[in-house]
């Protein structure tokens, strides 16, 4: 049997994971002296608040080998094989704890480590595409080369209400951040090359940076993939995310259009009222 893992920051969430059956491991919150696993003990609320008592952004950290061992360990017992996907490795650990882990567990021939160069639901587009491959018989080896042919297909983006985590966690200037807040500047930030870098500046009250934001991918949604979409946010109004998602629908294209929330480690870096529409070119 071939088992497919994602660390945590694919955001699948719940349903998505129960659906295909993903093993997921966490990646670590830190919030001052306390850490948390992302996804299974810490809350956006918890994320938001912190942050706002001390005027700061939370540390993120990559599982251990230790912890990636003990999952790892469970499948090869059973006697099957893994596919683990992991955030892009120009952001974090991950794919580095897993390879070492394999490493350990004298299991490199049982054990496929892929770096998705991406972060959201960008892997969950791989992760979802691994498990319905292994499910039509693909073995390791043919859902790792899809995989990878699939990975410069993603297409990840989103836009923030604010810039202060950014500014804070050293990801934008000082001054950045004070003209977004008067002139309500809302950046797109995209995943290229692995990396996030900011693109397309908008200028208004969040509802209508969105609809901007969505309707100008429009040509580029009409020629994706039409199996599925995916919509991420944190902490976003619902009846926003309803007008993205009706929007969506009314292109008439996508097969599914899927709501998934930003964990505990996106969130920590692009904060409340951060929204992405991601797709496969």
């Amino acid at each position: 049997m071939i088992r497919i893992l994602s660390d945590s920051t694919s955001d699948l969430g719940k349903e998505l994971i129960e659906r295909y059956g993903v093993t997921v491991l966490p990646l670590h919150v830190l919030l001052g002296e306390k850490d948390y696993r992302d996804g299974a003990d810490i809350t956006a609320e918890m994320i938001f608040d912190w942050a706002n008592e001390n005027r700061s952004v939370p540390k993120t950290a990559a599982p251990s080998v230790e912890e990636a061992k003990a999952v790892l360990r469970e499948g090869l017992d059973a006697g099957d094989e893994w596919v683990c996907f992991t955030i892009s490795s120009e952001m974090s650990a991950s794919f580095s704890v897993l390879q070492m882990a394999a490493k350990q567990l004298h299991a490199e021939d049982r054990i496929s480590v892929v770096d998705s160069r991406n972060l959201s639901t960008g892997i969950a587009h791989l992760v979802i595409g691994a498990c319905e491959n292994a499910a039509a018989g693909m073995n390791r080896r043919e859902i790792v080369q899809r995989a990878t042919e699939d990975i410069p297909r993603v297409r990840a983006s989103f836009v923030v209400d604010t810039l202060e985590y950014l500014h804070r966690g050293g990801r934008c200037s000082g001054l950045s951040a004070m003209m977004g807040s008067i002139l309500h500047i809302h950046p797109r930030i995209e995943v290229a090359d692995g990396k996030m870098h900011p693109d397309v500046k908008y200028r208004g009250h969040l509802e209508k940076v969105i609809m901007h934001y969505v309707k100008d991918m429009e040509e580029q949604l009409k020629k994706s993939r039409p199996r599925r979409v995916f919509i991420t946010h944190s902490h976003v109004d619902a009846a926003i995310v309803d007008k993205v998602r009706e929007y969506l629908r009314s292109l008439g294209h996508f097969e599914e259009v899927l709501e998934t929330y930003a964990g505990g480690v996106i969130t920590s870096h692009c904060g409340p009222g951060t929204l992405g529409v991601l797709y496969m070119e």
